[in-house]
């Protein structure tokens, strides 16, 4: 399984609006054929941090997610809204096994 968690940090004045975007995304990755898991976190400590926990099925899948229409309209509609770039790192799904 190819699990990524993206790192992203929100400036104050613009969290609804990330919120929403972020709800669509999720709601249309969620039906991708190769996805398993599409989570939205965002910390307690700092309301304006979040984790985009996205498990796929594989490599090939993960890289489909980033060609989709949703994906591309949630990474322009939300770019300028980050207080940093976004970090996303790459982890291997051992358990459960797909």
């Amino acid at each position: 399984m190819h699990v990524t968690l993206v790192h992203v940090h929100v400036r104050p004045e613009h969290l609804e609006a990330f919120i929403d975007a972020t709800r669509a995304n999720h709601e249309a990755s969620i039906r991708e054929p190769g996805n398993r898991r599409f989570d939205i976190l965002r910390s307690i400590d700092d309301p304006t941090r979040f984790i985009l926990y996205e498990a796929y099925i594989d490599e090939a899948a993960a890289r489909a997610h980033k060609e989709t229409s949703h994906y591309l309209t949630w990474r322009s509609t939300v770019e300028g809204w980050m207080a940093e770039p976004r970090q996303g790192i790459r982890y291997d799904g051992l358990f459960p096994v797909p």
